[in-house]
């Protein structure tokens, strides 16, 4: 379920109010669900069974969100949080349940929004590690409620504003907490001022931290606004512990940590990866999956699911730094590799030359304005592999990818909610959705992956 499919309530309570809940179920995203009076509330933080008191933070026509202020009796599968972390919320469930629910939810969208009746979901594909999984994390500068020093850590859900301090960032390296520390305490000796998005105002606002899980170099990434700092001396404090350094300055109320200007303060401005056997480079804004581990996992169960001979073209839509393209490189007769960020296409160029890969070739555009010339130039494609960002694919690019009129498709998908009504799309035009295989990139969250194989019908 998610808000918008809510039925429309009996009665709706007031923003502010507190309400005893049953948590039945779990949405898309996390919240538990539950009913007061036949009226549909998100309960951030519960799971099915927790009998809880909830305060309501925002009503709508057809459901509230609520935040749990108390837990007046825990549901039976619910186990003890490892560590208080903002970002792992599930982990108070039992891994078995959390993969339970994710291919539940994967089912439950290709159902309700993709109009599948009996959708082809194999079973989830479950996590190498459940623990200390992150090749990449971002943390925020910013002040914590009952201290007075800066913190180094995330956005408390639901809050831009408050930041949760961090005692053990249970879903990254030893090693990726040591730097964290560092540069918390360094941060705070020097006295520097937090970012305020309310007044634009303030200086810290971001450390990047990127992991080599192969190779085992780090790169810290710290972002500010505009101004100065002792910049030699920070990189000297994270001498022993990073590989490489750099400082970007962001303008304005900048909503990611891209974009900017970015210095390279010490080591090198890419960081080196293993991946299926290929030597990768990641520069620091490119795009790379987070768990390196099940990254593997994720294009190989791509790479089964195309089928390749040695002969055949493959379109490579959203390539990124040209992991996938280059792994089907292997089995192909040729991959095209389109990507938007002009960066990453020239981390593709370097890799495949890097790995001594000369069947493929990259162009930096957006798909709905490039994939036409690029068809032109490289034909029929036999394959299209998509890996689209959450928000899916527009109705243009759908049209665009049925153009192609690849005999195969392979959508990556990390939001099933987009991932059905797209394949619907499809299927609606020609292509029969023959398969769909979770799997597990993110534990202790309630993020999902999928990879679906959908053929054209002859």
């Amino acid at each position: 379920m998610t808000p918008e499919t809510a039925p429309a309530p009996e009665r709706r309570p007031a923003r502010g109010d507190e309400l005893e809940l049953t948590i039945d179920s779990l949405a898309y995203g996390g919240s538990g669900v539950a009913r007061s009076d036949g009226y549909v509330v998100f309960v951030r933080g519960g799971v099915p069974g927790d009998r809880v008191r909830a305060r309501v933070t925002k009503r709508k026509r057809a459901y509230a969100e609520a935040r749990l202020v108390e837990l007046l009796a825990p549901s039976p599968d619910r186990i003890a949080a490892r560590a208080e972390h903002p970002g792992a919320p599930w982990q108070v469930l039992p891994y078995e349940r959390q993969l339970e629910h994710k291919r539940a939810q994967v089912i439950d969208a290709l159902e309700r929004i993709g109009h599948f009746p009996d959708p082809p979901v194999e079973p989830m594909l479950a996590a190498v590690e459940h623990w200390r999984y992150r090749n990449k994390v971002e943390y925020s500068f910013g002040e914590a409620v009952g201290r007075d020093e800066l913190v180094l850590g995330f956005h408390r859900p639901g809050s831009w504003a408050e930041i949760a301090p961090i005692d053990d960032d249970v879903l990254a390296s030893e090693r990726v907490g040591e730097l964290r520390r560092r540069v918390e305490d360094w941060c705070q000796a020097e006295g520097l001022s937090t970012y305020d998005r309310r007044d634009n105002s303030g200086f810290l606002r971001n450390l990047v931290v990127r992991e080599g899980r192969r190779s085992g170099q780090l790169q810290a990434r710290i972002v500010t606004s505009d101004g100065d700092f002792r910049a030699s001396e920070f990189t000297a404090a994270l001498a022993e512990v990073a590989d490489s350094v750099l400082w970007t300055r962001a303008a304005g109320v900048a909503e990611t940590t891209r974009g900017g200007e970015t210095d390279l303060l010490a080591g090198d401005e890419a960081i080196a990866e293993e991946l299926s056997g290929l030597r990768l480079l990641i520069s620091p804004e490119a795009f790379f999956q987070t768990n390196t581990e099940m990254a593997e996992r994720l294009y190989a169960t791509a790479a089964e699911l195309v089928q390749l001979t040695g002969s055949e073209r493959v379109l490579d839509l959203y390539c990124g730094i040209g992991t996938i393209a280059l792994m089907l490189a292997r089995q192909a007769g040729e991959v095209w590799g389109l990507e938007l960020i002009e960066p990453a296409i020239r981390d593709a160029e370097r890799n495949a030359e890097l790995n001594g890969i000369d069947n493929a070739r990259f162009r930096a555009g957006d798909v709905r304005t490039t994939l036409r010339p690029l068809l032109e130039q490289a034909g029929t494609p036999d394959v299209v592999v998509l890996d689209p960002p959450r928000a899916g694919l527009s109705q243009k690019i759908v049209r665009r990818v049925l153009e192609a009129g690849a005999a195969r498709i392979v959508y990556v998908s990390c939001n099933p909610t987009t991932l059905a009504p797209n394949a619907r799309q499809l299927v609606d035009a020609g292509y029969e959705l023959k398969s769909v295989r979770p799997v597990d990139m993110f534990p202790q969250t309630p993020h999902i992956e999928c990879v679906a194989l959908l053929e054209r019908l002859d």
